[in-house]
């Protein structure tokens, strides 16, 4: 297997590797990204696993930061380009997913295996049994906090039921007493900003299925955030250190004890419990609510093959592969997934007991998602969303415009999109 990292001209560089390899073999690309370096080095071992196995297929493994998978494979794929086969989160791409199951071993234990949540790859107008390749992971939003700092404030922990403000205020009194800069925060993400704009009320799409953005609820979430940078709650530098719509992860502050509270999901348990140890003690908290219910905000990775390929029987040999039961049961168990498989019994490789505790909490939260953030998740476009989300939220919080212009360079944005996607 080859290896390398993307940047702007990997494209060129896969190109050019496929184009020199030896003509006896099938060579694809396999974009890869994940926040857990570990994670990614043994899907790059079962990769060269599957080469031993399968001496005709070459992988051209290419490992991925977030955000350049997110600005660069639509981009390659609307114009028929790109990888083979991809490990991502955007739900808009599966436009561009390859039926795989023409070309699979054995398409029907594949697909009971993996049951309803083939659903989520499959677009308006596919076949009820197409298979473009499986959910690599499903994810819940919920907030992360440093135990040992709210101990040593003698603040208590907002219990459950708490509303988003509670938590907020309880951070800045533990922030204020320990010295750390910063009391609450969460990723440079639309998708993690959603959560609780949901809890506020928001809806998001309207019945008519096109998207309504920002409505009363949102408007009155984005100002008491854009409050919260004023005061420090929330540091500005979060959001204004990147541009346009591109994606930042705070996580590394939280797992350094610069932050109280981390907004994030249940894919952090496991870098958490590798990365903080010993070094204070946290856990996550039951979902704050609000007048729209609670926050828990739904995600999946999917792991698809792509019809631009000119070798969908190794694209589905390859899928097929890391899709089989005891991969996935590997994964789950050591990486701390919850996979789209049906795999039953998982036994999660967990000694920390604050990782058992944070995914205890997860597991008793799986049911507070609200209804307008499932029917916001299962609508096609949602990037639309996200993407002035990220980007307007910046530049109001940068200084660069107001709340009212806020509002109304949302409201445009949201109204461009929809015309484009013929609402």
């Amino acid at each position: 297997m080859t290896r390398s990292s993307l940047v702007l001209s990997a494209l060129a560089l896969a190109t050019s590797v496929c184009a020199g390899s030896a003509m006896a073999k099938d060579t694809i690309t396999f974009w890869f990204t994940d926040d857990d370096p570990n994670y990614v080095k043994r899907i790059s071992e079962l990769v060269d696993q599957f080469e031993t196995k399968n001496p005709d297929i070459e992988v051209e493994f290419v490992t991925t930061g977030y955000s350049q998978s997110r600005e660069q494979l639509s981009l390659q794929l609307s114009v028929g380009e790109g990888p083979d086969l991809a490990k991502y989160a955007d739900q808009s791409l599966i436009k561009y997913t390859l039926d795989l199951r023409p070309y699979m071993d054995d398409p029907d234990a594949f697909a009971a295996l993996h049951g309803n949540t083939l659903d989520y790859l499959r677009n308006k107008g596919d076949s009820a049994n197409k298979i473009g390749g499986y959910l690599a992971s499903q994810t819940l939003n919920l907030p992360f906090v440093n135990v040992t700092l709210f101990e040593q404030a003698g603040v208590p922990i907002p219990k459950p039921g708490s509303s988003l403000k509670d938590l907020v205020e309880a951070s800045v009194k533990v922030a204020d007493a320990t010295g750390v800069d910063i009391p609450f925060t969460m990723d440079r993400s639309g998708h993690r900003f959603s959560g609780p704009a949901f809890s506020y009320g928001s809806v998001y799409v309207a019945d008519n299925g096109a998207f309504t953005f920002p409505d009363e609820a949102a408007q009155a979430y984005i100002k008491d955030l854009y409050e919260w940078t004023q005061t420090g709650a929330f540091p500005k530098e979060m959001w204004g250190a990147a541009g346009g719509i591109r994606y930042k992860s705070m996580g590394d502050e939280f797992i350094n004890a610069n932050a109280v509270t981390y907004f994030a999901g249940n894919w952090m348990v496991n870098p958490f419990q590798k990365n903080i140890q010993d070094a204070f003690n946290w856990t996550v908290l039951d979902a704050p609510c609000g007048p729209g219910g609670c926050v828990p905000m739904p995600g999946t990775t999917y792991l698809t093959g792509f019809n631009r390929t000119k070798h969908p029987e190794a694209v589905a040999k390859l899928i097929e592969y890391l899709g089989s039961e005891p991969i996935q049961r590997e994964l789950a168990e050591n990486f701390i997934i919850i996979p789209g498989a049906e795999v039953k019994n998982i036994n999660y490789k967990l000694d920390d007991e604050n990782a058992k505790s944070a995914m205890t909490v997860f597991a008793r939260n799986a049911d507070k998602v609200s209804e307008a953030a499932i029917n916001f998740y299962k609508a096609l476009g949602s990037n639309l969303v996200y993407d002035t989300i990220v980007q307007r939220m910046s530049q109001l919080i940068v200084g660069e415009l107001s709340l009212e212009e806020t509002y109304e360079r949302m409201a445009s944005d949201i109204a461009k999109g929809n015309k484009e996607l013929g609402y």
